[in-house]
């Protein structure tokens, strides 16, 4: 039985990523039973040449007992011929929302580790137990079919494939598989803590358990989120096409083309838009959003998210709000605003800043069909106070500016 159980585990390892055996892959591990479980998976094909596997651990500096944790996984990898990297993460300011921050850091370190490394994908050890805690957690704070859909068992970030190879094992099947191997592995503290909500959802499964809400009714119903949360995805993406045309940098949403779309479409659309011209890895908030869109007449103008939106019947404008990029300065070789490329006679004096003010500069700006606070938010080339090129407001001077990824490829990519 125990056998029969560390092959399917094994499987499940083997078949995370559609790689060559002369691939290379790295995998996350905090010390934690479940990462190291995964670690001890790939180990063992890494013992019979079926993988080349790296270990890497990232200690974001809130907890002293990190550093003994990475001491674990580190003395694990020396016994079985891994190599093991520590990335420390030192952009931590303890404000606005500090797990999100280190979530988001973690995944970004990793990255750029991989990409140096020449590593394909990394496996996360995320388990059915983190399917259910974050589907509680996420009902607790009212979210809809995306919030509430399954975790992705592979996805694209920062340019490298991601694989959660053990998202159908329960944590106490790892940890009888960590004990069948005699491994050592950390509790993490903050497990008991009931200050965190992750801790507060693990108590509040083991009462829903009596009542019939398991761990496996979750997983399931947070599987079923996930597929309706595709179909509107897929939806959305189709209606895009046909109501929001890109201009350049804004966007246009003609939503009184047609007939009155589905409430749902239509927030998708808007949630896809605005993210796209702020670069910002979250949207705004539903109810934010559609408290400004309701308070927006013809003619107005209103900001949310670093984004000014206008209304002109039922066409809206969605455009970059100045003063988000006001003082937003990169090399000219450099992508600015998150969005934008400039190709001309690149030299390390010259700089890419929001146009603002130099728009006087360019006699032709009325010429380019574009509204003035759409321009004086768009590139410009700038010798320090001086202005060189503008080219989307009609002084080119051997400058080109262009979007480095189309709304309609890139917005609804899951």
């Amino acid at each position: 039985m125990d056998g029969a159980a560390d092959e399917a585990l094994l499987h499940q390892a083997r078949t995370a990523f559609d790689f060559g055996p002369s691939a290379r892959v790295g995998v996350a591990a905090s010390g934690g039973g479940d990462s190291m479980a995964l670690l001890h998976l790939f180990a063992r094909l890494v013992a019979t040449d079926e993988l080349q596997v790296e270990a890497v651990t990232v200690d974001h500096g809130l907890r002293p007992e990190a550093v003994d944790e990475a001491k674990l996984v580190g003395q694990f990898c020396a016994e079985h011929g891994i190599l093991h990297h520590v990335l420390q993460w030192a952009g931590q300011d303890h404000t606005g929302n500090l797990m999100a921050a280190a979530r988001d850091a973690r995944y970004k370190l990793i990255a750029d580790w991989a990409v140096s490394r020449g590593i394909s994908g990394i496996a996360l050890g995320h388990t059915k137990d983190d399917l259910a805690e974050n589907f509680l957690i996420r009902l607790a704070r009212k979210a809809g079919p995306d919030g509430l859909a399954a975790m992705d068992t592979h996805f694209l970030r920062h340019g490298l494939v991601w694989a959660r190879p053990l998202w159908q094992q329960s944590r106490a099947d790892l940890r009888g598989y960590l004990r069948r191997h005699d491994l050592k592995w950390v509790e993490d503290p903050t497990n008991d803590d009931d200050r965190f909500e992750r801790t507060r959802a693990r108590q509040a499964l083991t009462v829903l358990e009596d009542f019939g809400v398991t761990k496996d009714v979750l997983a399931s119903v947070s599987g079923t989120m996930r597929r309706s949360s595709d179909a509107l995805r897929h939806y959305a993406q189709i209606e895009a096409r046909r109501y929001i045309v890109q201009d350049e940098g804004d966007l246009v949403l003609r939503l009184g083309l047609t007939g009155p779309l589905p409430e749902e479409i239509k927030r998708r659309l808007w949630l896809a838009a605005i993210p796209w011209i702020n670069q910002a890895s979250y949207p705004p908030r539903h109810k934010a959003l559609f408290q400004v869109l309701s308070d927006v007449a013809d003619g107005d103008v209103v900001t949310v998210g670093g984004c000014l939106i206008t209304r002109k019947s039922d066409d809206w404008r969605v455009t970059r709000e100045y003063q988000a990029v006001r003082d937003l300065s990169t090399p000219t070789d450099q992508i600015w605003d998150g969005r934008w490329q400039l190709e001309g006679p690149h030299a390390p004096y010259l700089q890419i800043r929001a146009l603002g003010d130099g728009v006087r500069g360019c006699p032709d700006w009325r010429a380019t069909g574009f509204p003035r606070a759409s321009l004086i938010a768009t590139p410009a080339v700038w010798q320090e106070d001086t202005l060189i090129a503008a080219p989307l407001a009609g002084l080119s001077n051997g400058w080109r500016a262009q979007i480095v990824a189309d709304f309609h490829q890139s917005a609804f990519a899951h």
